[in-house]
């Protein structure tokens, strides 16, 4: 077997959504991309997808990987895959999936595709127990155990809500009688559609073998259908991601309060403290300290580095970088090796070259800065004009003292020295010192004078 059908073509009124609802994500990533990962993981090597409303959002995060088929009127689940009956011309077997069960896992599709293809039957449908059966299709056997039909929600008894015994939505079908039994589907139901799941009487009468694959781990059969199942199921992805970091020697000291997306690598012996949230193409390195209350998003931090309380996005961090507390690096900032970078600081869009120092309550923006460089509190870049960014350059070993201000263009050459409380709006030559602040002038007595004068007019207001 090497198709896979994904149905992601319906409107979902319950998500209350204006994007398609698959897109949504899950643990970093779209729904409907947590599916086609697993189909592939399974050994599926061809996967359809079957688009409808908003098909466009659908298309714009799985781009060229998978083929569309479309669906123009959902009209059910059943109708969804018969839209597919040219693509699988001449597949002997088709795993049909459901986009909105990002919880659905490789190994979970491939003992389903080996019990299917090694009993032969003509459809072979994947089952769980639930404790909670609401909204799902029962399955309802015959005295030998046998299926014999799956009732869905909205069209059963009282009785038949009782079982707990579900239809995932998953199933493997040999194609030829799947679409010969779809074309006998009618919608008799109360919402009017064509369901995939009436099939399987119309085989079951055929004479054709129907049977189950039961996994026990319920959970990952999640669908997504409103916000309170998202929330769900991004606590059930949260909670693998954090146990397959932990089984790999990372140390998270609160997982009920550390939020790390499924697409993050982190390397061994490195601590996430509590309040952290790791987010999309991060890497972080081994013996790395993050936290308390980081945010670092599609950023890679090498060895030993550490952030605190501190937001890093789309920024590289060299070995042994210190970040914070409460500082910020916005894309493009690129630490090297030993850069220090302390608290209310923000940079972005900048170099820093290695053992350099940025203290605290500074900006660098669009700025060359060498190594062993130190920029003083308060320094800051002034690289805006009001049209266009320009950038700074400051060498290796130079010292800016504090509260400094840089006019960009501007070069501040290596082993230079910008005096505290400088602006500086030309070039700084090697070995010289740049002083560019009034000259203090002190006037003995002004004080005592002052206050004489201020008790005497509040005397004659007084009077």
């Amino acid at each position: 077997m090497q198709t896979a059908l994904i149905l992601a073509a319906g409107r979902s009124r319950r998500m209350m959504t204006r994007r398609a609802k698959v897109v949504h994500q899950v643990g970093g990533r779209p729904m409907i991309q947590h599916v086609v990962n697993a189909a592939r993981a399974a050994g599926l090597s061809r996967v359809l997808v079957v688009v409808g409303h908003r098909a466009e959002d659908v298309q714009a995060v799985l781009g060229d990987g998978v083929e569309y088929v479309l669906q123009e009127e959902q009209r059910g689940t059943g109708h969804a895959v018969l839209q597919a009956a040219a693509q699988l011309a001449g597949q002997e077997h088709v795993l049909v999936l459901n986009g909105d069960t990002p919880l659905l896992t490789a190994d979970a599709l491939a003992s389903l595709v080996e019990a299917h293809l090694a009993r032969g039957q003509a459809a072979t449908l994947m089952t769980t127990r639930v404790p909670d059966p609401t909204g799902y299709g029962r399955i309802q056997r015959d005295g030998a155990g046998n299926i014999a039909r799956i009732v869905e929600e909205a069209d059963a008894d009282e009785e038949t809500r009782r079982i707990n015994e579900i239809n995932t939505g998953i199933g493997c079908y040999r194609v030829e009688p799947l679409m010969a039994a779809l074309g006998r589907v009618a919608p008799d139901n109360r919402q009017g559609e064509y369901y995939l799941v009436d099939v399987v009487p119309l085989m079951l009468a055929a004479g054709q073998q129907v049977g189950t694959c039961t996994v026990d781990d319920y959970r990952q059969f999640l669908n997504v259908n409103d916000r309170r199942a998202l929330a769900a199921a991004e606590a059930a992805m949260r909670e693998r991601v954090l146990d397959r970091l932990m089984a790999a020697g990372v140390t998270v000291v609160d997982p009920a309060n550390t939020y790390v997306d499924d697409t993050v690598t982190v390397g061994m012996d490195t601590v996430i403290l509590p309040f952290s949230i790791i987010k999309g193409d991060t890497v972080i390195g081994a013996d790395c300290i993050v936290g308390p209350g980081a945010v670092i998003e599609n950023s890679h931090l090498e060895d030993g580095c550490r952030v605190e309380q501190s937001t890093v996005r789309d920024s590289r961090l060299g070995a042994g970088s210190r970040v914070g507390p409460y500082s910020h690096l916005r894309p493009g900032t690129d630490l090297a090796p030993g850069v220090k970078v302390g608290n209310f600081a923000e940079i972005k869009n900048s170099t820093i070259g290695t053992g350099s120092k940025v203290s605290h309550h500074s900006y660098i923006g669009d700025s060359r800065i060498g190594r062993d460089v130190n920029i003083g509190a308060g320094a800051v870049t002034v690289n805006y004009d009001g049209y266009r960014k320009h950038e700074t350059i400051i060498g290796d070993e130079a010292f800016v003292g504090c509260n400094v201000n840089i006019i960009a263009p501007v070069e501040i050459a290596p082993d230079s020295y910008v005096a505290a409380g400088s602006t500086i709006n030309q070039d700084v030559p090697s070995d010289a010192l740049a002083i560019a602040r009034a000259r203090q002038e002190n006037k003995p007595g002004w004080v005592s004078r002052r206050r004489q004068k201020m008790e005497k007019a509040e005397g004659a207001g007084s009077r």
